[in-house]
């Protein structure tokens, strides 16, 4: 009993010490030179994504090279499906249980239908085998797979682990509203009640830009959480977005999402010279997205470095 007045008086205090608002600084120079970058690629118009009508992109980049960083993007509040991306956010508030001593990494988890979704691996490379009803594995493994994989099936444990009232009470406190975990990755008449007929999940790019720049600064719920969530994004195995235009020897702790028409990347990228946040939302189908893609990143990286030489 006391442990637990002990950890709802710690999340209390995070819920309600709210954590400084994020000021970014702005330049005009570099919104038109990404405005030039996002016309040339022919991503400044509408696209069409079947039922769900017509989306735009949402595209945010924090230059962190500065005494203080800017921000700047193309439509970067507007807010799109992010497919697996919004599995980052699962992650932090698991993240954020264990540093209240609620449970560990090291804490098995027993799997159980309807959660064992997937029936192929999101990397066909990738040797671990997929989860099945029965399987016992730890929190750690089920988060790796989660963040490395895209794994949906250890998304939805994680999702009933962390549960989704306290995923978003993590987002509300950053005042990341309209970025709330929904849904699982299941079929709606698999999910729980109340979360059959809710909106799907939806992000910005914005807010995800936010995300990682409180990773990469330490200030996302604290210390141990932004350096476990940067360890786990840096084993993205997810190679063919963003990753393929930047140079050989640029790190990447990123988080992909791809589905249907939308494809999307949002990373930290250091090549030890320049770094900084990119968000890219794309509502197109992977095959015609992934070279957009490469050239997005190559332009931007290229212009990173000309600003920061």
């Amino acid at each position: 009993m006391i442990k637990l007045l002990s950890i709802i008086i710690i999340y209390a205090g995070f819920c309600m010490a709210q954590f400084k608002s994020l000021d970014f600084k702005t330049d005009s120079a570099l919104d038109i030179e990404i405005q030039k970058i996002v016309i040339d690629l022919e991503l400044n118009k509408d696209f069409d994504v079947g039922e769900d009508g017509i989306e735009q992109i949402s595209f945010a980049l924090i230059d962190m090279n500065g005494e203080s960083p800017i921000l700047s993007g193309y439509n970067y509040k507007n807010f799109i499906y992010p497919a697996s991306v919004y599995k980052m956010y699962v992650a932090a508030e698991v993240l954020h249980q264990i540093s209240l001593g609620e449970y560990s990494l090291r804490t098995p988890y027993i799997i159980r239908t309807p959660n064992d979704v997937d029936k192929s691996k999101e990397i066909s490379r990738d040797p671990r085998p997929l989860l099945k009803d029965g399987d016992t594995v730890t929190i750690e493994y089920l988060l790796d797979l989660m963040i490395t994989r895209s794994d949906n099936s250890a998304a939805n444990c994680l999702i009933d682990v962390a549960t989704r009232p306290r995923i978003n009470q993590m987002m509300h406190s950053y005042s990341w509203f309209g970025s709330e975990v929904t849904r699982k990755f299941l079929k709606r008449k698999f999910e729980d009640t109340g979360y059959d007929t809710i909106r799907s999940t939806e992000t910005s790019a914005l807010h995800a830009a936010e995300f990682l720049y409180r990773i990469e600064t330490n200030q996302l719920i604290n210390y141990w959480v932004s350096q476990q969530m940067k360890i786990f994004l840096g084993r993205q195995l997810d190679k063919s977005k963003l990753t393929e235009g930047f140079p050989p020897n640029t790190m990447m702790y990123h988080k992909t999402g791809w589905w249907s028409y939308w494809t999307h990347d949002v990373a930290i990228v250091d090549d030890g010279k320049v770094k900084y946040i990119i968000a890219c939302f794309l509502p197109i189908e992977e095959e015609k997205a992934i070279p957009k893609m490469k050239t997005l990143a190559n332009k931007v990286h290229e212009l990173m470095k000309l600003r920061n030489h």
